[in-house]
């Protein structure tokens, strides 16, 4: 059963559905070593390309959609991918992720394609809580999710597994503002 495809329109950039002609422009960007340098993933062969293509290509028709791979677009092409998904066991909680090619790189689109996944994430996917993890050096992706209003929780230690070494990782989250809850204050006890 077909669901309907997602748009997210911000001022500059467009998210979409991945399509299958999407494969070319996200193996120009999966494949470099610079981009992929801070991922857990990568650089991709032009069959892993294909692969991660293939898979979210088919999301759109997914029973009970919870994961939402899109294509970053700007200015008429694709210029990097995104997505928002659900977290596993959780039904108010997910988590956030994107990759933009290095050409586009310190112009504010990371941080205007985290906007409009938090806004999808909060909005039609009613989400209460959001994540997101970077390697600890990973600077760029730090101010992007600042930007966007995700406080930083700590440091995940030996929390990924790549290329057979343990990697730490940063969390960042943000939570629903309607969610928010003042600090609770101990009251004063006399004894």
């Amino acid at each position: 059963m077909e669901q309907d495809s997602i748009v997210l329109q911000g001022p500059r950039v467009t998210l979409r559905d991945v399509r299958p002609d999407d494969v070319d422009a996200v193996h120009g960007f999966a494949s470099d070593p610079v981009v992929t340098q801070w991922s857990t993933w990568g650089p991709n062969t032009r069959a892993e390309t294909q692969s991660f293509v293939d898979d979210a290509a088919i999301e759109p028709v997914a029973e009970a959609r919870n994961r939402f791979t899109l294509a970053v677009v700007f200015e008429g092409r694709v210029v990097g991918t995104a997505g928002v998904w659900t977290t596993s066991g959780s039904e108010s909680g997910g988590e956030l992720g994107y990759t933009l090619h290095q050409s586009v790189w310190g112009q504010g689109l990371a941080t205007e394609t985290a906007a409009l996944l938090l806004g999808h994430a909060f909005g039609p996917m009613g989400l209460v809580r959001v994540q997101a993890t970077c390697h600890p050096e990973n600077s760029g992706s730090v101010r992007v999710l600042e930007k966007n209003g995700f406080t930083f929780e700590g440091r995940l230690r030996d929390h990924r597994l790549v290329d057979g070494q343990r990697l730490d990782s940063l969390l960042f989250t943000a939570l629903h503002p309607a969610s928010s809850r003042p600090e609770r204050v101990p009251a004063d006890r006399t004894l």
